[in-house]
């Protein structure tokens, strides 16, 4: 299963669920939230049962508008309706002999579910426009995030229906109760994604960022954690991750609040000024006088300001560039646009 990968008890165990059930040739419900992998789950059914070598085939019942659906399964015929210009098999015959999964099923209008039961039960349909019976040997899994008892309650899913399917209901664990499988999984796709870049070292994760990982709720699950990996990943400019975005729309947390942090007591006395790259960063250099300020043209104060900035954080740092840019608050190709702008006034004392 392409990125299935677990070693807690959780995983483990829906992972023999899975094995267990693919020998069996009967409908399956693959029940979990959303970004959990249900669809990997699917698929694993088909390629360990004995149709592995026959069609998987998958339709996303939340991408078809009800009044498609009953053709896309179903397939119709010439002239059925206004657009069908030629005949058309739907997807049951496509997967004649294989899999059909159903993804999202609780959004097939209730209409079209009594036309799959009577599938399900009897081998054969009838293409939409057309009396001649299909015969079709499918095996159904469904997969779902709905609560399907709750919408058989509510008259959304046809009860028999949903027995027929639910010769076993196999749930998929959220990644908040798989452990270090987190952290496993965090691994893989950094490396995936430092590949995909081009760069040669694996990343590694700062003790603060495996706690926050192991913190968060993950409410999107695997999918979600795939996102800010790589998002860390393609953002940092060390192989170490130390800073973790979990909602991209957020305002992002000034790095310089954690560099300010970090510093001594006299240090965090000193004054903080907002020039470089947005963020705050101290300077022990004296500013221009406010009676000067306005004799100085603007575009020569800033650049005063930048290279005193950038000299305070050269020494403190003995001209460790990388450094340099993390005390300053700013990335490091954003230090070296600023250190080449300045090169003149920036050479370090003689030895």
């Amino acid at each position: 299963m392409r990125e299935a990968l677990g070693q807690s008890d959780a995983f483990l165990s829906f992972v023999e669920q899975l094995s267990r059930v693919a020998g069996v040739d009967r409908p399956v419900l693959v029940v979990g939230e959303r970004g959990t992998g249900k669809e990997l789950a699917a698929a694993k059914i088909h390629y360990l049962s004995r149709r592995w070598e026959s069609p998987l085939v998958a339709l996303n019942c939340a991408a078809l508008a009800p009044a498609l659906m009953e053709a896309e399964l179903f397939g119709h015929e010439r002239g059925a309706f206004t657009g069908a210009a030629t005949s058309r098999a739907g997807r049951f015959e496509a997967a004649d002999g294989g899999t059909l999964l159903l993804d999202e099923i609780g959004l097939i209008p209730i209409e079209v579910q009594e036309k799959i039961l009577r599938t399900v039960e009897y081998g054969s349909f009838e293409r939409v426009g057309s009396s001649k019976p299909q015969q079709v040997d499918v095996r159904i899994v469904g997969a779902t995030n709905a609560d399907l008892p709750a919408l058989v309650h509510d008259g959304r899913f046809k009860a028999d229906l949903l027995d027929r399917l639910a010769f076993e209901v196999i749930r998929v664990p959220p990644l908040r109760e798989r452990g270090d499988d987190i952290l496993l999984l965090a691994h893989h796709f950094a490396s995936r994604m430092a590949l995909e870049l081009g760069r040669e070292q694996t990343p590694t994760f700062s003790a603060k960022a495996k706690q926050a990982l192991h913190a968060h709720d993950w409410p999107g699950n695997v999918r979600e954690l795939k996102n800010v990996i790589e998002r860390a990943v393609y953002r940092s400019d060390t192989t170490t991750i130390s800073e973790l975005i979990f909602d991209p729309f957020a305002a992002e947390p000034s790095r310089s609040q954690h560099t300010l942090a970090s510093r001594s007591t006299k240090d965090a006395d000193a004054p903080s000024i907002g020039i470089l790259g947005g963020t705050a960063a101290s300077s022990t250099e004296p500013l221009p006088h406010s009676n000067a300020a306005t004799q100085t043209p603007l575009l020569d104060a800033i650049a005063s300001l930048e290279v005193a900035m950038l000299k305070q954080a050269l020494a403190e740092t003995h001209y460790h560039q990388r450094k340099a840019a993390e005390q300053l608050g700013i990335t490091y190709h954003q230090f070296r646009g600023l250190y080449r702008k300045h090169a003149g006034a920036l050479k370090p004392p003689p030895a």
